[in-house]
């Protein structure tokens, strides 16, 4: 697949890398980074060969540091209002494949805010997770305010907000914040190794496992479980589950049709 100049892509594996490709400036967000991460994601999603997603930062130092501040400098009202890239991230977060951050260095602002919105979250042990933006006078407007509570709690997300502090690896790794952390040479290889382990399930069964998680996380418990119960029954219905069932009474691997 070609490369964009600010958003990277290689499938391999089943699995898509798309690395946010502006280390000069560790990899920050700007307009063209959010189109080309938006074509990047479309690309990836009609592609059959591609299961899973993985989204890093090219260089040592950064996952991605923030919004281009440069831009910020011009957003007024209805910048605010558009949240083209809260808009952006949502579509990460409903984005119907696995989606896994590596994170490799500083994920700070809107690059905290692209981490959180993926399914999973793996850290190198150098990494570095932040919400600055009151030090500017804005507020994480991404989604951050929303998807740091749930992932860590009110508290804790209200005093990282608040301050501004960003937190290393390990204590984001204790408040929940990302499920690994591992030295930096390992990075992507437990991130594709992760991914692999999910391609080796189900399709249909992940695919509608994250969206009962997703759906079921907004509304009460109740309400979840209804959504559970409907796609269990579809699953049910499914070339699949015959299949996986088979296999694992005849003690081989499974052969999935996506069916």
């Amino acid at each position: 697949m070609t490369d964009d100049t600010t958003v990277q892509v290689r499938i391999e594996g089943g699995i898509a890398v798309l690395t946010l490709n502006r280390p000069d400036v560790h990899n920050a967000i700007n307009a063209q980074v959010q189109t080309a991460l938006r074509a990047a994601l479309d690309a990836v999603r009609g592609d059959p060969e591609a299961g899973a997603v993985i989204i890093t930062g090219a260089g040592d130092s950064a996952f991605a540091a923030g919004a281009d501040i440069g831009q910020l400098r011009d957003y007024d009202m209805g910048t605010g209002l558009t949240a083209a890239m809260q808009d952006l991230y949502d579509v990460v977060e409903r984005f119907d494949k696995p989606t896994i951050a590596a994170v490799n260095g500083y994920a700070l602002g809107g690059g905290c805010e692209l981490a959180m919105a993926c399914d999973i979250r793996i850290a190198s042990d150098r990494a570095r997770f932040g919400l600055p933006e009151t030090t500017l006078s804005v507020l994480p407007g991404a989604g951050g305010t929303q998807r740091l509570a749930r992932l860590i709690g009110v508290g804790r997300a209200l005093e990282m907000i608040l301050t501004g502090r960003a937190v290393r690896a390990d204590e984001a790794l204790t408040a929940g914040l990302v499920t690994a952390v591992v030295p930096p040479a390992e990075l992507l290889d437990h991130a594709r190794s992760v991914a692999a382990r999910i391609l080796a399930k189900g399709p249909v069964a992940t695919r509608l496992a994250k969206l009962v998680v997703r759906s079921g996380a907004n509304a009460d418990q109740g309400t979840g479980q209804v959504i559970e119960r409907l796609a269990q029954a579809l699953l049910y219905t499914t070339d699949d589950k015959r299949e996986g069932a088979a296999a694992f009474l005849d003690k081989r691997d499974p052969s999935w049709s996506g069916r």
